[in-house]
C-alpha cells in the first residue's frame, strides 16, 4: 500500500501576501479603535474582539500591546510622511497633514510621544533626512545676516505641522470648521516659507 503524498505548502510568496494583508487590516482596525475609544481602550485582545479573528492569530501579529501600538505610530508615521513628501502638489501635502491632524487626534499623541522621546527622529519620521535636504537646497540665502539652521528651521516646520491644528482647533479658535482651519494654516505656511526663502520659486 502507498504512503499518501504530503500535501504541498503553499508558496512563500502567497503566505508572505496573505501575512501582510492581515498584518495591515489589523493595523487599520486598530487605528478605528483608537478613533473610536482612544489609546487606553486598545489592547491585543480588544484588537480580535473587534475584528472577530481568533484571539492566536491577533496575538502571532502583535505578541504584546506595546508592539501593536509600535506598529499603529509606524503607521502614523507613514501617513504623515506621505504628506511630507508625496508627489502631489505643495498645497495637497500640506492640506493632508492638516486634515489628518485634526482627524485623528489620539493617533497623534500617540506619535507625539515617540516625537518628543529620546531617540533617533528617523524612527518616528523616516524622511528626516530627505525633508532636511530639501529644505537645504531650496534656501535662497541669508535672511538679514543670519544663515537659517535647517536642522532647527525643519523641526520648528515639523513640530508645527503636526502639534499646530490641534492647539489652534482645542484652544484658540474651536468655533471653526476644519476647512477653515487647514486653509489658514496652508496660507501660514507658505507665507512664512516665502518670507524665509524655503519656498522655491
Amino acid at each position: 500500500m502507498s504512503k499518501p503524498s504530503k500535501p504541498k505548502p503553499p508558496a512563500p510568496a502567497r503566505r508572505n501576501r496573505t501575512y501582510d494583508a492581515t498584518h495591515q487590516a489589523l493595523i487599520k482596525a486598530a487605528v478605528s479603535l483608537i478613533s473610536e475609544k482612544g489609546v487606553e481602550a486598545l489592547s491585543v485582545a480588544e484588537l480580535g474582539r473587534a475584528v472577530d479573528m481568533n484571539r492566536a492569530t491577533v496575538y502571532y501579529h502583535f505578541p504584546t500591546r506595546p508592539a501593536l501600538l509600535e506598529a499603529v505610530s509606524a503607521w502614523s508615521s507613514e501617513q504623515l510622511t506621505r504628506g511630507f513628501s508625496a508627489p502631489e502638489s505643495q498645497q495637497e501635502r500640506m492640506d493632508f497633514v492638516a486634515r489628518f491632524v485634526l482627524g485623528n487626534p489620539d493617533l497623534i499623541k500617540l506619535w507625539i510621544e515617540q516625537f518628543i522621546s529620546p531617540g533617533d527622529i528617523r524612527q518616528c519620521y523616516p524622511k528626516w533626512d530627505e525633508f532636511i535636504a530639501a529644505n537645504g537646497k531650496t534656501r535662497s540665502g541669508p535672511i538679514s545676516g543670519d544663515q537659517i539652521d535647517v536642522e532647527v528651521y525643519c523641526t520648528f516646520l515639523l513640530a508645527g505641522a503636526i502639534i499646530g491644528p490641534r492647539v489652534f482647533r482645542n484652544s484658540v479658535r474651536p468655533d471653526l470648521d476644519e476647512d477653515t482651519i487647514v486653509t489658514r494654516f496652508r496660507a501660514e505656511q507658505q507665507r512664512m516659507l516665502r518670507r524665509d526663502g524655503m519656498l522655491p520659486e
